[in-house]
């Protein structure tokens, strides 16, 4: 029975480590050409999510800074993942480049991208993230939410929260795309 059973353990962890791999080089063209095409990438993701909820132009003012992960791409059947890259800005100024993997196991079918913004509305928080080897969203993320207008709530722009995560843009066919479990690690592009 335990033969049976760490066979199955390393069967699985052999399909996420190789789902992974296809996922970060599946065509979502973030990778190429570096960190100018990241910015580029960064550049028009901001003015797509100012542009469509307002709202989120006072929440950058307010951040120390903010995460922009312009196209995540997510697939999966039975076991999935998760890649795509982005730029910290503080200031609206790059001063570092991210990748952002999640990897997971459960009843899902399907691909779906889409994009998100990571608000760090305090100096503590962004540090904390910058300096870590590894961070990963999850409960002290608070998730903003987008009235039917395009307007962030009230409770977010006033929230206390240290991190503020906005998920926008998603095309495909898993639906509800989370953060929870995602892992965010420095690159050089």
């Amino acid at each position: 029975m335990d033969s049976k059973f760490t066979l199955s353990r390393r069967g699985f962890l052999a399909s996420a480590v190789a789902g992974t791999a296809v996922l970060s080089g599946c065509a979502n063209g973030v990778g190429s050409n570096g960190g100018p095409r990241i910015d580029q990438r960064v550049d028009a993701t901001r003015n797509f999510l100012f542009s469509t909820y307002p709202g989120t132009a006072e929440l950058e003012q307010k951040a120390s800074g903010v995460l922009f992960m312009p196209l995540i791409t997510k697939a999966g059947f039975g076991v999935g993942g998760s890649y795509g890259t982005g730029a910290l800005r503080i200031n609206n100024t790059t001063v570092d480049y991210y990748e952002a993997i999640q990897a997971n196991v459960g009843f899902q079918a399907g691909a779906q991208q889409y994009a998100h913004a990571l608000f760090f509305m305090t100096p503590e928080a962004l540090q904390a993230f910058r300096t870590s080897h590894g961070w990963s969203a999850g409960a002290d993320a608070e998730y903003a939410w987008i009235d039917q207008g395009g307007n962030l709530s009230a409770e977010t722009l006033t929230t206390a929260e240290p991190v503020i995560a906005l998920v926008f843009a998603q095309a495909g066919l898993i639906a509800g795309a989370t953060l929870e479990g995602t892992k965010y690690r420095r690159i050089i592009p």
